[in-house]
């Protein structure tokens, strides 16, 4: 994503707190009109209500609910002549898909039976190892390539909650530890937040919330296990899957896409290597291996018409943030925390976490401390890792974290703005990084609609015939009495009170 992704997704939510006159001139652009927020919201209201409504109808017709709602958005923009505003959001939501497609497509071509059984116990480490392997594959990788293994094994008794669990884990919360994890951590190596930083210092509550999330898996799963009759109990827990790896040579195509990620210039160039990545491994994959896969495009063809909507319609939010972001008050660690996780629930947690790293840099840093870090690192170079003469100290610990982190630009004399605000959040505000990271990540389990791959496993379970809860169900059901109790915790452990 470009950088003027930079902006909060869900400001319409909060709309009624602010005065409209927030929305009328800022600087040379003219914010959108409130109403402009409608089609977002529309569009949630139909997700989340519509296939409980009239299930058919929405099948047939979210294309055109998504599509529409969309174009408003689109045409208004384009007669206030903001082009540029609309080709920086179709960039994104290209780059998006291109992503969570090309990884659909690989994943679908490699074939796993995991040899386990469907006890609680084995769930949980099955849950566990997904989690660690979400760090490696991404959270959208390692979704597509174990959540049919995961059904499989579950076969004899497989219920709703299963694929619920899946998605916090595996499709979410697993991913928090690399920026290959998870797209905000992505966002923020590429904003100057160092690739192991991220590990070294969340996987304490990365490492509490998996925790208490398989703990209620467990408690959840060995209750329904217990209800089974005894035939289908001793069926489970001694007819496990022999173990089967093929479409081995999808590995190749896998890497290749993980690759892409990190190229950033020139322009398409990843999205040109994530499709041609796609188009090979669909051509060397063999017929049987998509078969036994169930391999269609539909659930790929959902994400993608609806987050085409989700894309468009979530402009005028954005824009209405990156205007106003800085006089919500936030001050605390723990504020950034929620707002952060609030928003990340209801869309794509990726400009979340940029709206709101970049509200942190705005609170925090000013256009003097970007000039006096700018001339030490012109100047001063490394001398041994030592700055010649006296600063105040928090530029000292942003030249500190400048040198630790990134001794190269440091070396070279340049050091841009973007990296020059992280380096000071690092170094005198990192807990404020923290929380912003975690809560991004973390809290897109919450709905359907939280991160790309939750649709699309909720897609694949139900091909495979397993009910998935609605999208209030999901919410009332699961995420309120699991996730925030959970998310409460790492609050007050972590974040409670810290400024």
């Amino acid at each position: 994503m470009s950088g003027r992704g930079k902006r909060w997704i869900g400001a319409a939510l909060l709309m009624p707190a602010f005065p409209a006159r927030a929305f009328a001139e800022n600087g040379t652009q003219t914010l959108p009109h409130p109403a402009m927020m409608i089609p977002f919201v529309l569009l949630l209201l139909a997700i989340a209500v519509m296939p409980f409504i009239n299930k058919h109808w929405w099948e047939r017709y979210y294309p055109l609910v998504s599509v529409s709602l969309g174009v408003i958005v689109v045409g208004y923009y384009a007669g206030l002549g903001r082009f540029e505003r609309l080709m920086d959001g179709g960039a994104e939501y290209v780059s998006f898909i291109c992503l969570i497609g090309s990884l659909f497509v690989v994943a679908g071509g490699i074939h796993i039976r995991i040899r386990g059984r469907s006890t609680p116990a084995s769930n949980v480490f099955l849950l566990a190892i997904g989690g660690v392997v979400s760090n490696i594959l991404g959270t959208t990788g390692a979704s597509i390539i174990l959540i049919r293994p995961f059904l499989r094994v579950n076969r004899y008794r497989i219920r709703p909650y299963h694929v619920v669990f899946f998605i916090f884990v595996v499709s979410n919360m697993g991913g928090a530890l690399t920026p290959i994890g998870d797209p905000p951590l992505f966002l923020g190596y590429l904003k100057g937040i160092p690739f192991f930083w991220v590990a070294e210092h969340l996987w304490a509550p990365w490492a509490v919330g998996i925790g208490i999330v398989l703990a209620a898996f467990y408690i959840v799963d060995r209750r329904s296990f217990r209800r089974l009759s005894r035939e289908v109990r001793l069926e489970a827990e001694h007819s496990g899957e022999d173990g089967e790896a093929s479409g081995i040579q999808n590995v190749f195509f896998l890497v290749l896409i993980l690759i892409a990620v990190f190229i950033t210039d020139p322009p398409l160039v990843r999205e040109g290597l994530m499709i041609l990545a796609a188009m090979g491994s669909y051509g060397t994959t063999r017929k049987e291996i998509h078969q036994k896969n169930n391999f269609n495009f539909v659930p790929v063809k959902e994400v993608a018409v609806l987050f085409l909507g989700i894309f468009a319609t979530m402009i005028p939010a954005l824009d209405w943030l990156e205007a106003n972001a800085a006089s919500l008050g936030m001050r605390q660690a723990g504020q950034f925390y929620w707002a952060t996780g609030s928003l990340s629930a209801f869309l794509d947690n990726a400009p979340t976490y940029l709206s709101f790293l970049s509200t942190a840099i705005g609170l925090f840093v000013s256009e003097d401390t970007i000039r006096q870090v700018t001339h030490l690192v012109q100047t001063q170079g490394l001398h041994g890792g030592q700055l010649v003469g006296s600063v105040a100290p928090a530029i000292e610990n942003t030249f500190g974290a400048l040198v630790t982190y990134h001794p190269d630009l440091v070396a070279a004399g340049h050091a841009s703005s973007d990296f020059i605000g992280a380096a000071y959040l690092l170094g005198n505000k990192m807990l404020f990084v923290e929380a912003i990271s975690l809560a991004s990540v973390f809290f897109g389990a919450c709905t359907y609609i939280g991160n790309g791959p939750n649709f699309m496993v909720k897609s694949i379970a139900e091909q495979n015939g397993v009910p998935c809860p609605s999208f209030f169900g999901y919410i009332a059901r699961y995420t309120l009495p699991v996730l925030l109790p959970t998310f409460a915790v790492i609050w007050l452990l972590f974040f409670h009170g810290q400024s």
